[in-house]
């Protein structure tokens, strides 16, 4: 049997800037958007296909969201999202332009990483096994 991660859906302020911000970082595409449960709205983004692709759902609800709490402490939290480039020290460049701050920089066997978090508190780990 074979399964592989199609996509994860996560809910933000505005996914339509969450989305270009991923385009811009990773050069992600918006594969669909449009209205969403709970009168809500979706941006899927991700790599291209819509059969083999994986992407992020990005969510708004109708109403006010809160706060994101630490996710480490509570059950069920999202961590943070793997992303494997090719070119970390250019990835790098382009989250920093971005406005966010790289931070737990590691090189481990076999590759190296660096973390960062974007507006909405979303963790992002970014990996190079080249």
């Amino acid at each position: 049997m074979t399964a592989f991660l199609e996509h994860v859906n996560l809910t933000v302020a505005e996914p339509e800037a969450t989305a270009a911000m991923l385009g811009r970082l990773f050069g992600w595409q918006v594969r669909w958007q449009g209205g969403a449960i709970h009168g809500g709205r979706s941006v899927h983004v991700g790599t291209p296909g819509q059969a083999g692709g994986q992407y992020l759902a990005l969510y708004r609800g109708a109403g006010a969201q809160a706060a994101p709490a630490d996710s480490y402490g509570m059950r069920a939290g999202l961590n943070h999202i793997a992303v494997v480039v090719d070119d970390l020290d250019a990835t790098e460049a382009r989250v920093a332009a971005e406005g966010f701050a790289p931070m737990n920089h590691a090189d481990y066997e076999p590759g190296r990483r660096f973390y960062f978090r974007d507006g909405d508190g979303v963790e992002y780990e970014v990996v190079s096994y080249a």
